[in-house]
């Protein structure tokens, strides 16, 4: 043991690596706490856990109560006999994107695999809504799938309604998919959701700041929200209310310049509320398929969506001046030159000559000393003339 102070005295092994060091710091302090950076940055992980143990600074006053209650080399240990894995900063599995924080993790742990090292080449957040409806699942579930066939890693919260969605989405593709907890990784939050995330941890991950044993808090789920946005390359939001957990990992997202995607869903919905004003806002870019999310977030040129647009007509490619003369041509009743001239604005000299190439192009037709147009459905297949 390795006296402290006060009374407290700490497992040898503990201040014998950083590693080790690093795996106690989780259980005495909430993750995302400047003091602990603070400590870190001053004195390294070994020697500022000694520090803030001995510190008689009332602020600090929580590290040695909470060491008092807690065995610090247990949490380790229990994840040794588990199969969990340990992460600390450095390691070549660390997923680096969630460095760019203010605070951020002294260790994460995980059960499954713990090469987390890509997620910020090629991997996406999908968050919504737990009270999600069947079209925001569906949605949910079909981008899911979609940027999963892509190479995309799926990465959510393993919570009900669009997360759960996103995963199941993942999983049907036959690829990893991640979920980032609020507790510990031997904790299935909801308990609802034991078997998939049992499912995610056989082909994925399952990662989490709080060391085994520890309960998911509300704190604890928003400040997990900060990993999920940067550990990714760029976060969708399927369904959010203007209240939801989902927009603060936009929010986070953005701030850190990683692309964000939100899903519209019918005006009238207030749990598509939040993400119709990330829209307008300008927070997020509107996406409604793994092809939007793809071009969005993947590699320029390489993920590009292809152009989308409406059906084109005959008349779309006529020339202005053909097009403005074909216009004022009526459908039935057959008009002089100077009746269509009147119409479209132009002097007959002009109509003539676009009449001309109109019917050329089996747009018009002379009938009874004047022009009407062909219906469509009796066109020829003349190409219309450019300009």
């Amino acid at each position: 043991m390795t006296t402290v102070g006060r009374g407290l005295s700490i497992p040898s092994s503990v201040v014998a690596s950083e590693r080790a060091a690093r795996a106690a710091w989780s259980q005495i302090a909430e993750p995302d706490d400047p003091r602990v950076t603070g400590f870190i940055s001053a004195h390294g992980p070994i020697d500022g856990l000694v520090a803030a143990l001995q510190s008689i600074d009332p602020q600090h006053r929580i590290f040695a109560q909470r060491a008092h209650r807690t065995d610090l080399g247990a949490a380790a240990e229990f994840a040794r006999r588990q199969g969990i894995h340990l992460l600390v900063p450095g390691d070549p599995h660390w997923p680096v994107g969630v460095d760019d924080v203010a605070h951020p993790p002294v260790c994460l742990w995980v059960r499954g695999d713990p090469d987390l090292s890509g997620l910020r080449q090629r991997s996406v957040a999908i968050v919504g809504s737990r009270m999600s409806t069947p079209y925001g699942e569906h949605l949910s579930t079909e981008i899911a799938a979609g940027v999963s066939e892509r190479g995309f890693t799926v990465v959510s919260g393993a919570a009900f309604g669009i997360d759960r969605a996103a995963h199941l989405g993942a999983l049907s593709t036959g690829r990893a998919t991640v979920a980032v907890m609020a507790g510990g990784v031997d904790r299935a939050y909801p308990v609802a959701h034991t078997a998939l995330l049992h499912e995610i941890g056989a082909s994925g991950a399952v990662v989490s700041e709080a060391p085994p044993g520890w309960a998911p808090t509300r704190p604890r789920f928003l400040l997990r929200n900060r990993l999920i946005a940067t550990m990714t390359t760029g976060t969708v939001v399927v369904e959010a209310g203007l209240r939801s957990g989902s927009l603060n990992t936009a929010r986070c997202a953005e701030a850190h310049s990683r692309p964000v995607g939100a899903v519209p869903g019918p005006v009238t919905s207030a749990v598509s509320a939040g993400c119709h004003k990330a829209i307008r806002d300008g927070l997020a870019v509107l996406v409604s398929d793994a092809t939007d999310v793809a071009d969005l977030i993947g590699v320029l040129g390489a993920d590009a969506a292809p152009h989308v647009s409406g059906p084109v007509s005959p008349e779309d490619r006529l020339a202005p001046l053909e097009r403005v003369t074909f216009t004022a041509v009526p459908h039935r009743a057959p008009v002089s030159i100077d009746a269509v001239a009147f119409a479209a604005g132009l002097t007959p000299i002009e109509v003539m000559g676009a009449l001309a190439r109109l019917e050329l192009d089996g747009f018009v037709v002379q009938s009874d000393g004047g022009w009407k147009r062909v219906p469509t459905r009796t066109r020829g297949s003349g190409q219309a003339r450019g300009g």
